[in-house]
């Protein structure tokens, strides 16, 4: 069963920072989730909310905000936004990186991004996965390139997630965990989905979500799985 970081390691250092992801590694989590917009000037921020408010010292869109600019506000008083680069780098698959696309606007650039890291640096497409609740991002990460892994996030529906998944070949599902069954887990792995809930955190929880086979968990706390 994977352990998948959920934006890093959250429960012990602030989200979708490289301190986050450098716990989560060494907690030896087999992938990490994190959540991309872009700035005002095409960077790729890794980032989860539309805005810098809720994480940083700061206030304004990302996506109104250039990299520069971005780049001096502080998470916690002392880490600073990374691009989705960087972590690249901090990581250099030694896990693998579940890119959740928080809107449409990012997904030719992370595409490019994946790509040329395939292409120039020795990655192997299986290093990443790209999910989204944007059906249509995803879509359009298949159009672009039909080798990245997909994983169709949901916290609805999982039978109109089931078909998506199949028509456009995702390689996972990733439900909110409410949503399953163990018959429902093993429907959609019968039909070539790997299964990845979120965001399990309590171990009540974990325990009950392992005994339906899922094949990883999405979780704040990586070294509870």
């Amino acid at each position: 069963m994977l352990k998948i970081g959920h934006r890093g390691a959250k429960g012990y250092a602030p989200e979708n920072t490289f301190v986050s992801f450098q716990k989560a590694l060494d907690m030896q989590v087999d992938g990490i989730e994190l959540d991309v917009h872009l700035s005002a000037d095409g960077e790729i921020i890794v980032i989860h909310d539309e805005t810098i408010d809720r994480t940083t010292n700061g206030k304004g869109f990302v996506n109104a905000l250039s990299l520069r600019e971005l780049k001096t506000f502080r998470i916690d008083g002392k880490y600073e936004i990374p691009t989705l680069k960087e972590v690249f780098d901090l990581v250099n698959q030694d896990c693998f990186i579940n890119i959740e696309l928080k809107n449409y606007e990012a997904t030719e650039k992370v595409v490019s991004l994946i790509e040329k890291y395939v292409a120039k640096k020795g990655w192997k497409y299986d290093r990443f996965l790209v999910s989204s609740f944007d059906w249509n991002a995803l879509q359009q990460v298949a159009f672009l390139n039909d080798e990245i892994p997909i994983g169709v996030l949901t916290e609805t529906d999982l039978d109109l997630a089931l078909a998506f998944a199949k028509f456009i070949q995702a390689k996972s599902i990733h439900p909110h965990f409410h949503l399953l069954t163990k018959e429902n887990t093993a429907q959609m792995q019968g039909k070539g989905l790997q299964v990845f809930p979120w965001t399990i955190n309590e171990l009540e929880d974990i325990q009950k979500i392992k005994t339906f086979n899922v094949n990883g968990i999405i979780t704040d706390f990586p070294n509870r799985i």
